[in-house]
């Protein structure tokens, strides 16, 4: 089997990187592994090629791509348990399967291609579809919820957060128009609007108009920057010495988040201006990226999708200390940033 696939058509984003950098901490017998959002499979069943003692725990929250992963990594048996959660469930989600420590996790953000193909889920705004973009189609609130339910001065307020949209306040007021005629409940209805919004210079470059507003409601509806923000503490607290973390960002909104975490657990925070380190203060991670790396143009013209992404990775360093709580308060009292 052509493991970068799996049968799916589906290309795993940088997939050589992403190994290349978690091997070196997964080479211990029966190392786990986290997958915080295993998606269809193709990294995880990579790294279990590799390593034939590995364990793989698989986090989704949805459950159509855990089928998929299921049937795909079926061959590997009690070395991989796929769970139904969010990612940032991932404490309780160790805890009840007994690991206390693990060597390795991936953080592989955004849609995964599933989501993006199939027109009913309503995340594409090129296809014809419900106005749903759930991720977990067991939660409640939908993007039909947002689009008709939301005054309008909320959803310029999502659009501009989440989107970064800077005709924000124009598409929502359009929206509020347009839903006083009967709700908006297709896709396609919603990136007409858009597009009738934004203005015509702008229009014609910078891609699709409603790039941007599918992706603040999708954002939204999944409470993704809020989870990823309680996921990575709790990903990196969960590594052991010599453990490593990758993170895959396709929006720089995601990658922001993921550059500041590692940041501040990177970083010396012995008060300036003293001699030495002192003990619990010195950097828990090392950075294993300069920056945020690319795909390669090759990867890109084979798997277009591939474009956005921002690759990041650490290793822990140094075990935490009893310090290393109080580092952390003084940082959030002062600078805000821990």
């Amino acid at each position: 089997m052509d493991v970068a696939n799996g049968g799916t058509g589906h290309a795993p984003v940088m997939l050589e990187r992403v190994v290349a950098l978690l091997s070196p901490a997964l080479t211990e017998r029966q190392a786990v592994h986290v997958d915080a959002t295993i998606g269809l499979g193709g990294h995880a069943e990579a790294l279990l090629v590799k390593h034939p003692t590995l364990r793989v725990v698989g986090i989704d929250r949805d459950e159509q791509a855990l089928e998929r992963s299921r049937r795909r990594l079926a061959r590997y048996g009690d070395r991989v348990t796929l769970v139904h959660a969010i990612y940032d469930q991932l404490p309780s989600v160790l805890a009840g399967l007994g690991h206390r420590r693990v060597r390795g996790v991936l953080f592989d953000l955004g849609l995964s291609s599933l989501q993006v193909d199939m027109a009913g889920r309503g995340f594409a705004y090129s296809d014809e579809g419900p106005l749903d973009m759930r991720m977990d189609q067991s939660q409640e609130l939908t993007a039909d919820q947002v689009v008709n339910g939301y005054p309008a001065e909320r959803l310029a307020r999502v659009l501009r957060t989440y989107g970064e949209e800077r005709f924000a306040r124009r598409i929502a007021d359009a929206v509020a128009r347009e839903r006083t005629r009967g709700p908006i409940t297709s896709t396609r209805r919603l990136s007409d609007i858009v597009r009738g919004a934004v203005p015509a210079a702008t229009r014609r470059t910078g891609g699709h108009p409603a790039k941007r507003t599918f992706q603040a409601l999708r954002i939204e509806v999944n409470g993704e920057l809020a989870a990823l923000e309680r996921a990575l503490p709790a990903a990196l607290d969960a590594l052991a010495l010599g453990g490593r973390i990758v993170a895959l960002s396709y929006q720089s909104l995601e990658d922001r988040l993921v550059k500041r975490e590692l940041g501040a657990w990177t970083t010396d925070t012995t008060p300036r201006g003293l001699p030495v380190a002192l003990p619990g203060r010195g950097p828990r991670f090392r950075l294993l990226t300069r920056g945020a790396e690319r795909p390669g143009e090759d990867e890109v013209a084979d798997n277009p999708r591939a474009a956005s992404a921002r690759l990041r990775a650490a290793e822990r360093v140094r075990e935490a200390e009893p310090a290393d709580a109080v580092g952390e308060r003084g940082n959030e009292e002062g600078e805000g940033t821990r």
